[in-house]
Parts: structure tokens; sequence; C-alpha cells
């Protein structure tokens, strides 16, 4: 909804003064841990309601206490009085216990379970080698309505970076959603038009997250003047032509695609190294980030439903109570932000972005 000091135009929401909509939800979080949650966390929290959260640590989040012992430890890095909650995701692997993580599901430790292919990305090295070894847990999780959230790709070295996520579609999710109709898929931190494709021609069991980087960037701005680390995620950035099919995706009031911003913090140190980490720090400015796309794409009235209703619709879970802000006034992003003793570079850093989080 529009704030209502505002005139608007009918078929014009861009000329608002500032826009209140229902208070969001972030489905897809990386919060770290020790020094790093301490610092991370206000973030999401300042601007999220709740937060689907990574379990990819060292050692990763493979069972209903260790899962529990993680969300205690959010808790006590968060700020007093925070209003927050984290949604806590189990690390699958080929030896996953099904009854301890239905067990977690339904003690409400875990709200998801989270596939990644082994060796695909940060801490992925206990990920999943077969799919083929998780058939047992997978129709377990169908059965309760836990969902599969996917990080889709595949990593055999002999297939291009940028193909890995359509060859996953290809190889592995299409006969997911096939053998599994009833199981929750949600196919994490979409990068292609094939995904978006597949999503959209998919049943009403599978939807999709989509960052803000991939709504922003294409794969031109890793290489912009020279190596640009802190431009570097994975999924990669691709191609113009995805950028754009992202684009429309998100601003077109489907609700298969809703807000997981993906945020991922790495020092400075580790990202400009010879071997760099993979993440883009955006949580400090998601939103701004979020609804510049939106209003350059005329649809600002569909920013409520892609960060603020269709996730919770498709988890099962209620919609937020409460409102959150946006001003249009310019924001200064910084070239730093410290945290813990050291500093990460985050998303839009030194530009100006013409949205503010009033809260």
């Amino acid at each position: 909804m529009i704030g209502q000091n505002t005139k608007l135009n009918e078929n014009d929401v861009s000329t608002a003064d500032n826009l209140t909509i229902r208070r969001p939800d972030d489905w897809h979080v990386h919060l770290r841990d020790g020094d790093m949650l301490q610092a991370v966390a206000q973030y999401t929290a300042r601007q999220f309601a709740r937060a689907i959260v990574m379990p990819n640590l060292s050692p990763p989040v493979i069972t209903a206490a260790a899962g529990a012992a993680y969300r205690d430890r959010i808790m006590a890095a968060l700020p007093e009085g925070c209003d927050f909650e984290p949604l806590m995701t189990s690390y699958l692997t080929d030896t996953t216990d099904a009854d301890d993580l239905a067990q977690g599901f339904a003690d409400g430790i875990f709200t998801a379970a989270k596939l990644y292919p082994a060796n695909a990305t940060t801490n992925s090295a206990h990920g999943v080698t077969d799919v083929a070894n998780l058939h047992a847990v997978l129709e377990r999780m169908q059965k309760i309505g836990m969902p599969l959230l996917v990080h889709g790709e595949v990593t055999d070295s002999e297939i291009d970076i940028f193909d890995r996520e359509a060859v996953f579609i290809e190889r592995i999710l299409s006969g997911l959603a096939r053998d599994l109709p009833e199981l929750k898929i949600v196919f994490e931190h979409i990068t292609t038009s094939d995904a978006v494709d597949f999503v959209m021609a998919s049943g009403p069991h599978v939807a999709a997250t989509i960052t803000p980087q991939h709504l922003h960037i294409n794969r031109n701005a890793i290489f912009a003047g020279g190596i640009r680390p802190h431009a570097y995620c994975l999924p990669v950035a691709k191609r113009e032509q995805h950028r754009l099919a992202l684009r429309r995706a998100a601003t077109s009031g489907s609700p298969k695609f809703f807000l997981g911003t993906d945020t991922a913090p790495h020092e400075v140190a580790a990202k400009e190294t010879a071997c760099g980490c993979a993440g883009i720090f955006n949580a400090p400015y998601a939103l701004e980030s979020y609804a510049t796309v939106f209003e350059e794409e005329d649809a600002l009235d569909r920013l409520e439903g892609f960060a603020s209703e269709h996730g919770p619709d498709f988890y099962g879970l209620p919609r937020n109570e409460g409102t959150v802000t946006l001003e249009r006034q310019p924001v200064d992003v910084p070239e730093n932000i410290a945290a813990g003793g050291t500093g990460i570079v985050p998303f839009h850093a030194g530009e100006q972005l013409g949205w503010r989080f009033a809260g």
C-alpha cells in the first residue's frame, strides 16, 4: 500500500514519496556463526520479520539438536528487544537420518531442508553426491509437508559454470518434480531464463527465490575493468538476457516468485585474495535494492506480494502483521561496513540508492 500523503496517477506508483508494505520476510540468508554472526544478524533483523537461515556452517547443521543450538546462538546475537524469528533448515547429506529430520520438523526446529550438491558452493563439501541417495528422505518430506530448498547447480568439471543451472534442471530437478509431485520445492536464487521457465511450467508445489544482485547485475560486473571479487557469488550472474528474465519474473506478480537475498558476508580479506570466496553481502540495503528494481520496472505496486505475501503463502505460514516503510530519499551506501574487527563490502558499495528504509 502506498503512503497516504502521496498523490498517484492511476497507472503510476513511482510518484509516491513513501511506500508502506506488510512486514516482509527473507527466504534465504547466511548468518554465519561466531563473531560474524554477531556482526551481521542485526541487518537482516532490522528489515525482516523472519528469515530462512542456511545450514552450511562448518560443521554443517545436520541434526535437530544442532539446529536448535544454532537458533539459540542467533537469538543471542540479536539486539535486545528485537522482534525477529530465524527459521532453521537442515543440511541434507547422503546419510541424513529421516527420523531425526521429521522429528525436528514436527518439533518446530526445522522449517525446511536444504539440498546442496557436493562442492557446489561455500561449505558444501558434505553435500549430496547423488540425489538418488535421498529418495527415502525426500519421500518422507513429501509425506509430512516439509519443503525442500535446492541449490540448483551441477558440479561436473566439464560443464561450463554458466550452464550449470540449466543442466541441473535437465538432469535432476525436472525428475524430482515429476517423481515427487506433492513435495514443496523452492528453487533458490535462480539466475537464468531456463529456471524461470521451469518454475512457471511446474505445478503449484514448485517456487523460486530471487536475489537483489541477480536483478541488478549480469556477468559483465565480475570483469568490469578487472576482476571484481565483490560481484562474485554462486550461482554466478549470467548473461543480460537472463537478468532481464529474472526482472520480469520478480515483478510479474506471480506467487511462484518471492524474496530471498542469499546475503552472504565474507570479510574483505576472504574476498580480495587469489581464491576469493563466493557471496554478496546485501542485507544492510536489501529492501532499498529491491525497491529500485521494482520502480525501474514500473511495478512498485507488486513489491508487497514479492516481499511479504508469496513466501509465507507458499510455506504455509501466516503473513506478518505490521508494516515497514520505504521513503524516497537518497541513501549513500558505504564502501565498507565494520564487522567483528574486520570489514565487509556491501552490495552497491559506493553507490547511491533512491530509497531509504524508514522502519
